[in-house]
């Protein structure tokens, strides 16, 4: 294996140059049976790359990138998983299956897109000095293992970070702005507490 695809970062550039083919791929592809192809591809490139960077990257990177920018790319890695799980579930004979497509494209290029610019998530870590020919290692052992895991299993199924209206309201009172409902509360009326 070549120098370079030890670092962590050029693993994940290569990650992303792929997915990136992939949705070409995709977008030109007329037949069905090759969207389907194409959509699977996609679909298990982006859940081994989101469990690799969660995993492993994110972590490491955790002190030496800005804590914005790592949660900024967890949340579009939600986004994403949403999608994903909904390509899973569907097929390309159905309702807004291309759209859905689309949508993650667009979307995973503004996340591949942050990640890579400059001041983005990959600059901050090469200036945080990490050892990024070990995370290479890390990355690309954990990957294979997910990869065989597929084989015999499937996609796995990672976790979707997702907040109740509840949660997201005691975060507003910890910082002091009023919960929602809590108005309703005060005024004895009955406030719901429901989630998102």
């Amino acid at each position: 294996m070549p120098a370079a695809a030890k670092d962590a970062i050029a693993l994940l550039k290569a990650d992303h140059r792929k997915v990136e083919k992939l949705f070409s791929d995709y977008a030109k592809a007329k037949r069905v049976e090759k969207k389907r192809t194409l959509a699977r591809q996609i679909c298990t490139e982006l859940s081994v790359h989101t469990v690799i960077e969660e995993e492993i990257f994110y972590p490491a990177c955790r002190g030496g990138a800005k804590d914005s920018t790592l949660d900024e790319a967890f949340v579009e890695h939600d986004g994403a998983k949403v999608l994903v799980a909904e390509l899973e579930a569907g097929d390309p004979g159905d309702d807004y299956f291309d759209a859905k497509v689309k949508v993650l494209s667009e979307d995973i290029r503004h996340h591949i897109k942050e990640e890579e610019r400059p001041g983005g998530l990959f600059a901050q870590a090469r200036k945080a000095d990490l050892d990024l020919d070990a995370l290479g290692r890390q990355l690309k052992a954990r990957k294979k293992a997910l990869l065989q895991q597929i084989d015999a299993d499937g996609l796995p199924r990672p976790e979707i970070r997702t907040f109740s209206e509840v949660e997201i309201g005691r975060a507003k009172t910890a910082r002091g702005a009023k919960a929602p409902g809590a108005r309703a509360r005060q005024d004895g009326e009955a406030g719901s507490e429901a989630t998102v």
